[in-house]
């Protein structure tokens, strides 16, 4: 178990498949089968330290096919920092980890936010590896595409570049259910775009 939660650390916010978390958790003890990962994940969840994030199930106008895989999150990212042992200045020298452990720690508090408004969260990716972080669907079907960024210009264009062609693939009906697009940041500061794309610091998401 200690050996599959360093595996899933060193996983999480991706798409990790079962087999390559055996293999990853096979590295300290040896032996470690798929059906037994698949028990664990499940006795981690049931015990409210993992908590998976499903894939948005829609369907798209055009023949591009959606990817299903669930992403990995611990209910607290900080579990994961604990597993990997891992320091302030060790993060500041893995740009990558610390952006997953980010957008970890951003759909932790997503979730506290959907849960209130009855909605559930999602990813979305598909066969062109067009990626969105999180969905946030109501029971009514309106619903928000969120995409988590440290920051920086570049990143914030890349994010909408990503929400315009997301659009682009949705049915109409689809689309005018759609709310709101959303990039949040590690910044200081939130406001709207002219284009209506909201940019807000994950430290104002519950102002």
């Amino acid at each position: 178990m200690a050996a599959l939660i360093r595996a899933l650390s060193r996983n999480v916010s991706t798409e990790a498949s079962i087999e390559l978390l055996a293999k990853e958790a096979g590295l300290d003890y040896e032996g470690i089968s798929r059906p037994s990962v698949r028990k664990y994940l499940d006795q981690l969840t049931q015990i409210f330290v993992l908590e998976e994030l499903p894939a948005w199930g829609i369907h798209l106008r055009s023949s591009i096919r959606m990817r299903v895989k669930p992403k990995w999150h611990f209910v607290d990212p900080s579990l994961a920092t604990a597993a990997l042992y891992a320091t302030a200045p060790s993060l500041l020298d893995d740009l990558n980890t610390i952006g997953l452990l980010f957008e970890s720690m951003a759909v932790r508090d997503i979730r506290v936010y959907a849960d209130a408004h009855n909605a559930k969260v999602f990813h979305y990716r598909d066969s062109t590896n067009l990626e969105i972080d999180a969905i946030v669907e109501r029971r009514d079907g309106v619903w928000s595409a969120i995409e988590v960024k440290l920051g920086g210009e570049k990143a914030v264009d890349e994010a909408i570049a990503n929400f315009k062609k997301l659009k682009a693939r949705l049915t109409k009906e689809k689309l005018e259910n759609l709310a709101m697009c959303v990039v949040v940041t590690a910044g200081e500061y939130s406001y709207i775009r002219p284009d209506g794309v909201a940019i807000i610091a994950l430290g104002h998401l519950f102002a």
